[in-house]
This record gives C-alpha cells, sequence and structure tokens, in this order.
C-alpha cells in the first residue's frame, strides 16, 4: 500500500510540475513575446499583458479543463462507459440554446445565459430518467443524447434566421474561448468549481465500487441512489459552470479521463486528482496553440482540442485496439 500510495505521489507531483511549465510558457508566448526572465520582473506594459491578459486566460483554462476532465471522470464512472463524457447529458446543447436565445433577444449576459440554458437541460434529463425515486442510469444517457439533438435543431433554426451579427455571436460562442477576462466572473466560477471537484473527491470510493455494479455496490453499503444524484449533480454543475464561461470545448472530458484512466490505472482515489491537473494541462496548451500558431490571429480554442484530442483519441484506441489483438 505504500509502495502504491508513493506512486501515486510521484504522477500527481510530476503533473504539477508540468503544469507549472505549461503555464509559464502560456505566460511568455503570444504575438508579443515575453522571456521568461521578464516574467518575475516585468516592465509596465509586460505586466499589462501578464496580469490583466494573459493570467486570466490561464486560470480559467486550468478551473474549466480540471472541470470537464473531472466531470469526464464521474460520468465515466457512473455509466460504466469509457465513451461517456459531459456534453453527452445535454449540458452543451442546453448551455449553446440558452446562449442563442440570449443573442437574438440581445440580452448581454452571455455567460448567465450559458449557464441556466445548462441548468435547464440538466434539470429536464434529470426528471425524465427519474422513476419512482430511482434514477435510471440508461433512461439518462438516452434522454441526454436526445435533448442534445433536439437543442442542436433549434440552435440551427435559430441560426437560419438570426441577422449577420447575431450569427458571428453564435458561432463565436459555440467554438470556445478562454477571452473572459472580468475577474469578478472568473473568481465566481472558480469558486463554484474547486468546491464540486473537492466534494467529488470524497466519493472517489463510491466511484469504485459502482464500476462492479450497482447490485455488488448495493451489498456493499453504498446508498445508491443517493450517490447517484449527488455525482450527477456534481459533474452537471462542473460541467455547466465550465461552459457557460468558455463555450463549447469537447474532447478534454472524453481524451483526459481516458488518457489518465491508462496512465494510473482505474482506482478514482488517484484517477480524479490526476485527470483534474491533466484537463488543466491539457486546456492551457491547447489555448498557448490557438494564440500563437497563426499569431497575430486567433484559433477558437475548440477548434484545437477538437483536433488534438480527436487525433490523440483515435491513436489510443487504435493502439490499445492492436495490443489486444496481439
Amino acid at each position: 500500500m505504500e509502495r502504491k500510495v508513493g506512486k501515486w505521489m510521484g504522477r500527481l507531483i510530476l503533473l504539477a510540475l508540468i503544469l507549472m511549465a505549461v503555464s509559464l510558457l502560456a505566460l511568455s508566448l503570444g504575438p508579443a513575446r515575453i522571456p521568461l526572465s521578464n516574467i518575475f520582473h516585468p516592465q509596465e506594459i509586460e505586466s499589462i499583458i501578464l496580469f490583466k491578459i494573459r493570467l486570466p486566460r490561464i486560470i480559467l483554462g486550468l478551473v474549466v479543463g480540471a472541470a470537464l476532465a473531472v466531470a469526464g471522470v464521474i460520468f465515466q464512472g457512473m455509466f460504466r462507459n469509457p465513451l461517456v463524457e459531459p456534453y453527452t447529458l445535454g449540458i452543451s446543447g442546453g448551455a449553446a440554446l440558452g446562449v442563442s436565445l440570449a443573442v437574438i433577444a440581445g440580452f448581454r449576459m452571455l455567460p448567465l445565459a450559458g449557464f441556466l440554458g445548462a441548468l435547464g437541460a440538466i434539470s429536464l434529463v434529470y426528471f425524465i430518467a427519474r422513476r419512482q425515486g430511482i434514477l435510471r442510469i440508461s433512461m439518462l444517457l438516452l434522454t441526454g443524447v436526445m435533448i442534445s439533438f433536439i437543442a442542436s435543431a433549434i440552435i440551427l433554426l435559430i441560426m437560419s434566421l438570426a441577422h449577420e451579427h447575431q450569427l458571428h455571436g453564435i458561432l463565436f460562442w459555440i467554438m470556445g474561448s478562454l477571452e473572459e477576462t472580468n475577474p469578478s466572473l472568473i473568481k465566481l466560477v472558480s469558486l463554484i468549481i474547486l468546491i464540486a471537484i473537492a466534494i467529488s473527491f470524497l466519493f472517489s470510493r463510491a466511484l469504485n465500487v459502482l464500476s462492479l455494479g450497482e447490485e455488488e455496490a448495493l451489498h456493499l453499503g453504498v446508498n445508491i441512489e443517493r450517490t447517484k444524484r449527488t455525482l450527477f449533480i456534481l459533474g452537471s454543475l462542473m460541467a455547466g459552470a465550465a461552459v457557460s464561461v468558455s463555450g463549447i470545448i469537447g474532447f478534454v472530458g472524453l481524451l483526459v479521463p481516458h488518457f489518465m484512466r491508462l496512465l494510473v490505472g482505474p482506482d478514482h482515489r488517484i484517477l480524479l486528482p490526476t485527470s483534474c491537473l491533466a484537463g488543466g494541462i491539457f486546456l492551457i496548451a491547447s489555448d498557448t496553440i490557438a494564440r500563437t500558431v497563426i499569431s497575430p490571429l486567433e484559433i477558437p480554442v475548440g477548434v484545437i482540442t477538437g483536433i488534438l484530442g480527436g487525433s490523440l483519441f483515435i491513436y489510443f484506441l487504435t493502439k490499445r485496439t492492436l495490443k489486444l489483438g496481439k
């Protein structure tokens, strides 16, 4: 046991060091490149760039990436399916629909509209899937997928009727971005996400037991319905808060848990914290690429995570299939 804990601590320390290195590179790189030696003693203009523009993006990338990755671990553990991600349950569709309606109505508080849209979709999925006090996992997944399709259809209808400037606003939000610089909003979202992540760590044992099946978990003393309800609310709250400020950033909640499961194993006591750190690393790195690859122009970070995430996922899936075939 001591050997296992030591190995886990080594992985966590390694990921923490990688996170620090990626964050320093993200501070340094951009249209205006700032030497690493100047980061700790910046000049006046450099200070504005570092602390007013780049640091908020790094913080947002960390909390959003961590939220999506941890939510992915929770949902994959609940459904016992490594292909489930937060957006599968209609969270992104509801948020995008809320933002689309807000853009058409001229409502400028898009993060609030996105969060309310995600909350509405989550509530609808929950109440449809809950029957006679039982939250049916299969019904939850199917309902979430259907809600996503319905929301996407309505969004397409709205986009077909929208004016050009409204269409641009909807598309820009859907593609994902970490450009939010409102410090109060970043603090609020970070607080919500960090509290939810901390609570989710307390359910690592319950997730381990759920992976054995609901009947086995019941025999081992786990309150199945309360645990499923709490985990669903925690995961949905994290994903909804993340989507509200960043838009739709795909593959973080799918790729990161899958990769970390291959790296550290299926034990949620280590899978949750390592996925939390890895999610932040992946999104900060993706945002840095988005800002610098065709500088001074910027690519939406959702495009980068989609390309990188999809390519890496296919690579790992193919590699694993080849190993199983030997």
